[in-house]
């Protein structure tokens, strides 16, 4: 009797060690550790058909912040039939992580079924667009700006090439865009780059290259961005102000309101981190740019802060209009607040603690 229980431990262990050693591995690596299907896949694959979601990070960061990874699950969440690909300049197609990971977060993400990371080759990505030649002659060290002007540059290249929508990774989706052709109002008569959405080949982006590399002037923060898109828009189309939440329609394309993506406006960015007032309902928004490159004082998610920012990215199960819906409701009724979305679910942290993969499908 003995002998079989120490048999029978001795068995536990073992199974205990492997699936211990299997977990460490899943930390260890990137491309040779995602599922086989996704190993596979290639951009031109995934994005082919002009239906993606496009994130890119041109620095050479490789673990994506709290922020960055409520902008990429969201949407993976919002188009949950759609590919959500984040491109990083960090990654090539040899990179390993060490065994000791420190890139939790990077794991979480690639474990998301629709959500794929590919490398950033700009080489690559601008061949056979009027960016090559610029490009090729660019000394990236003494540029004002890089990093942003080459993530300006590669976004209209990759939409222009694949089609599909960018997004800034701070632009956390609430609902689908129904938009195939389309730029989004910052203001009246001025566009942002933060978002956009075009068909394979579209000439607007062609001539937004063009554009690009014709009037190029990295010293001037924007030209490369909005400024570029906003001219180019005003050569396409009369601008006019918008009236009262209606967007704007020229030849094959659409202008959205800036209730769509902007309806807190950059001067009021610090509202995002403030307690949540549930009057602000957005129920004219896709989605929200939480102004980032503002945040200067390092503001965050504080868990149990109930911020506006923290119900976006950690607010549970139920959607953004549910939620305020249900706000409202207990306004009216008086209904007493019992529990808060983010005890009463299971949810991640943003500790990313190890023990927290494959969560994701827990988080709204």
């Amino acid at each position: 009797m003995l002998k079989e229980l120490q048999f029978f431990l001795s068995a536990i262990l073992l199974l205990a060690c492997v699936f211990f050693y299997q977990l460490s591995l899943k930390s260890s690596c990137l491309f040779s550790c995602l599922p086989p299907q996704k190993a596979q896949q290639d951009p031109e694959a995934l994005l082919g058909h002009g239906h993606g979601i496009v994130f890119i990070e041109t620095s050479e960061r490789m673990e994506p912040t709290p922020l960055v990874s409520c902008a990429v699950e969201s949407a993976a969440k919002t188009y949950p039939e759609k590919p959500v690909v984040f491109f990083m300049k960090g990654l090539n197609t040899t990179t390993r992580l060490p065994s000791n990971s420190t890139y939790p977060a990077f794991s979480l993400l690639s474990a998301i079924d629709n959500v794929f990371l590919f490398p950033l080759d700009m080489k690559r990505l601008f061949e056979d667009t009027p960016l090559r030649s610029w490009y090729t002659h660019i000394n990236a060290s003494v540029e004002s700006n890089w990093l942003h002007v080459s993530s300006d540059a590669s976004r209209l290249a990759i939409i222009w090439k694949y089609g599909g929508i960018y997004m800034d990774t701070d632009v956390i989706s609430i609902r689908p865009i129904p938009e195939e052709n389309f730029l989004a109002a910052q203001s009246s008569q001025y566009s942002s780059n933060g978002v956009f959405g075009f068909l394979p080949h579209h000439p607007f982006l062609w001539e937004c290259m063009e554009n690009f590399v014709e009037h190029y002037n990295s010293d001037i923060w924007g030209n490369q961005g909005p400024s570029l898109m906003t001219r180019m828009l005003r050569l396409w189309c009369k601008l006019r102000d918008f009236q009262e939440v209606s967007d704007f329609r020229c030849l094959n394309l659409s202008f959205l309101h800036p209730q769509r993506f902007y309806p807190i406006s950059y001067p009021e960015w610090r509202r995002y981190y403030e307690v949540w007032d549930k009057d602000l309902s957005f129920n004219d928004s896709y989605a929200l740019h939480l102004w980032n490159y503002m945040n200067n004082e390092g503001r965050t998610v504080v868990r149990g802060s109930n911020t506006l920012v923290e119900n976006l990215c950690l607010g549970g199960r139920n959607s953004w209009s549910e939620k305020c819906a249900l706000a409202k409701r207990k306004r009216r009724n008086k209904i007493p607040h019992q529990s808060r979305w983010l005890t009463d679910i299971p949810t991640w942290s943003w500790s990313w603690p190890a023990s927290s993969f494959f969560p994701f499908k827990k988080l709204w």
